[in-house]
């Protein structure tokens, strides 16, 4: 019996980690440069609607530090403790991000309820101008993560885009005061706005959860995989299929395969790497072969658990 481990490490594109924190970095730039605007604007405004857009830059701007820093942990090189190397970094930077926004969430949703009890005088026109301003800087900052695909990009996308609709709230509910007089829409809209926050937060805390969970890509099912890879010829079965990513983005695969003891197991390992890669497109595999004499298909010795 062969144990064959054939591994294809993680590809480690360091262009592509400096484009990453180059985005991140101009994008905490913008955000930090309007949290105090919004928050002095809230403060004489006395709007809620604004002290929440203040509230998510702010959350913004950490989690953008967390997540330069994440990237830059990312380049560390497997060692003899972390043999995987520290990609997982950026991963728990989206988790906490995603935490961090489901707290300010129910903090806004809180005081705009209490708002809306006792509504107070708001001034329409600054609270305008200042959402207006921060609608520019949050299209600017949305604008610069526009090309990023990491996980970590993703989740500050998703902060930056709840700004952005918060943004647009604090724009309309400021028009409704200044021509209704109306107070009220000011806790309205951060109530509406919140709700659509609170849905962005939760998925992306899921599925980086779901990801430090070691949990199975979507894009990917076991059980097909398992079938696909026991039509190659040679491969009797296949168990002990274990999938999951250390990013989110380029899965890892595990895997037992027992072989017909007459087969080239050569033939079957590339056969076995090639159907993962073309079919797939996994490319860091460990596979584990087991030779095995069967005299027919029912033969127990063919299935292995």
């Amino acid at each position: 019996m062969t144990h064959p481990h054939p591994h294809s490490g993680l590809p480690h594109h360091e262009h592509t980690h400096s484009a990453s924190e180059r985005r991140l970095r101009v994008t905490l730039c913008i955000l930090a440069m309007f949290t105090a605007i919004e928050a002095l604007g809230g403060w004489f405004a006395n709007s809620i609607a604004l002290l929440a857009e203040a509230g998510h830059l702010l959350a913004d701007s950490g989690a953008l530090v967390l997540a330069i820093l994440a990237v830059r942990a990312s380049r560390r090189p497997a060692d003899a403790r972390h043999t995987y190397g520290s990609a997982r970094y950026q991963t728990l930077a989206a988790y906490t991000n995603g935490l961090l926004l489901l707290a300010l969430t129910a903090w806004v949703m809180a005081e705009a309820v209490r708002r809306l009890i006792a509504p107070p005088e708001v001034d329409g026109k600054l609270m305008l101008i200042i959402a207006l301003l921060g609608s520019v800087a949050n299209v600017a900052a949305y604008l610069t993560l526009a090309g990023g695909t990491s996980l970590n990009e993703r989740g500050a996308r998703v902060h930056v885009l709840s700004d952005l609709l918060g943004s647009a709230a604090a724009v309309a509910a400021a028009l409704l005061i200044i021509e209704l007089r109306w107070s009220a829409a000011d806790p309205i809209f951060s109530l509406m706005i919140s709700l659509l926050i609170l849905r962005s937060g939760w998925q992306l805390t899921r599925e980086a959860g779901h990801i430090l969970l070691q949990g199975v890509p979507q894009r990917l099912d076991p059980a097909s995989l398992t079938r696909d890879l026991e039509g190659i010829p040679g491969v009797r079965n296949v168990h002990h299929l274990h999938v999951w990513s250390m990013t989110g983005e380029a899965p890892v695969v595990t895997l037992h395969a027992t072989v017909d003891i007459a087969a080239d197991q050569q033939s079957v390992l590339r056969g076995i790497l090639a159907r993962l890669r073309e079919r797939h497109a996994i490319t860091h595999t460990t596979v584990q072969l087991e030779a095995t004499e069967c005299l027919d298909d029912h033969d127990h010795r063919c299935h292995r658990a």
